[in-house]
């Protein structure tokens, strides 16, 4: 996907979530994503950091 078109379809899901979710569940789920994004990178880095260690 196009880095672009990427942006409109995560611009597009927040929009909906947006009108269909009160402001205490979007909060909620802002954070839930925001723990997983964080998550994500800490694995994807001591994984690369392995990765060049074992080298």
């Amino acid at each position: 996907m196009d880095p672009r078109e990427l942006n409109l379809f995560v611009s597009a899901v927040a929009n909906g979530l947006y009108e269909s979710l009160p402001p205490e569940r979007l909060a909620v789920l802002a954070a839930v994503f925001v723990q997983l994004g964080d998550t994500l990178a800490a694995m994807a880095a001591q994984a690369a950091f392995l990765r060049k260690d074992c080298r």
